[in-house]
């Protein structure tokens, strides 16, 4: 007997689901790492924004144990109190650091240049917008709040405790793909500015698009950013891409603002019968 191939039908592109920190909100990602910084410290603890955007992406409580996990952070921890931190005493710091989060997280999450147009040429289109993040239900509220009011309204948000495992597993993005009720992941976008961010979007089966300097990777300011020159900008986006090309990003761009080409082309390989 003889087996048939079948070509896959082509899909359409339905949704896009944003990370908020560094890619919708917060240039440069500044609201978890500073705190990762000050409640590491309340211990005793000194550590660097560097050390304190190596995780960034996971969960916070994950993020706070891979932390603990760094040898030299580890070492202080030991030097402290006499013993390596056990999950009792990662626990202890993200209950320090949660409430210094829920202080200060709207101070940091004003939008991203493009943001808001963007959302709202994509509802012109016809796509729904997801979203999903590090943080918790409790910190959530705090950055929609400010973000509703800069006018970003997606159609889903999905904390890192509304599932029980966060990135880089692809729950929360699949619980996007539930919540806006679509019809096959290869319909979907997911846009992120860390690994882990991208990684959950490759394991949910969807397109992933890593953000170069809006976010942890480059770690810069928004005035920082406006005043690179073009030769600071390509080392930038060179040291940028050297954290997130492990994941294997689809594409790689600098901001949203340059989503629109990257949506062009995926709509593109779509009609043409391909999948992430």
């Amino acid at each position: 007997m003889t087996l048939m191939t079948v070509s896959p039908l082509p899909v359409r592109l339905e949704a896009v689901i944003f990370d908020w920190a560094g890619t919708l909100v917060d240039f440069g990602s500044f609201a978890p790492t500073k705190v990762f910084v000050d409640a590491f410290a309340q211990f005793g603890m000194d550590v660097s924004l560097a050390q304190a955007r190596g995780p960034m992406g996971m969960g916070k409580w994950d993020h706070i144990r891979a932390l603990c996990n760094d040898i030299a952070i580890a070492g202080q921890y030991q030097a402290q109190f006499g013993r390596l931190p056990t999950d009792d005493d990662v626990t202890a710091i993200y209950e320090r650091f949660l409430p210094m989060q829920l202080e200060k997280v709207a101070q940091y999450s004003a939008a991203i240049p493009g943001a808001a147009e963007l959302l709202r040429a994509l509802r012109q289109r016809g796509l729904k917008i997801g979203s999903c993040s590090g943080y918790p239900d409790s910190v959530m509220r705090r950055v929609v709040e400010r973000a509703a009011a800069e006018g970003l309204e997606p159609d889903c948000i999905v904390a890192s405790d509304d599932v029980p495992r966060a990135r880089p597993a692809p729950a929360m993005a699949l619980k996007n793909v539930v919540e806006l009720g679509l019809s096959d992941v290869a319909a979907c976008i997911k846009v992120d500015d860390t690994a882990p961010g991208i990684e959950e979007g490759r394991r949910a089966g969807m397109w992933t698009v890593g953000l170069l300097l809006s976010g942890n990777a480059a770690g810069l300011t928004l005035d920082e950013y406006l005043s690179l020159d073009d030769a600071g900008r390509q080392e930038a986006r060179a040291r940028a891409s050297a954290e997130l090309s492990p994941a294997a990003p689809h594409y790689l761009i600098d901001t949203v603002a340059d989503l629109p080409a990257v949506i062009a082309d995926i709509e593109s390989r779509l009609s043409a019968g391909r999948r992430p």
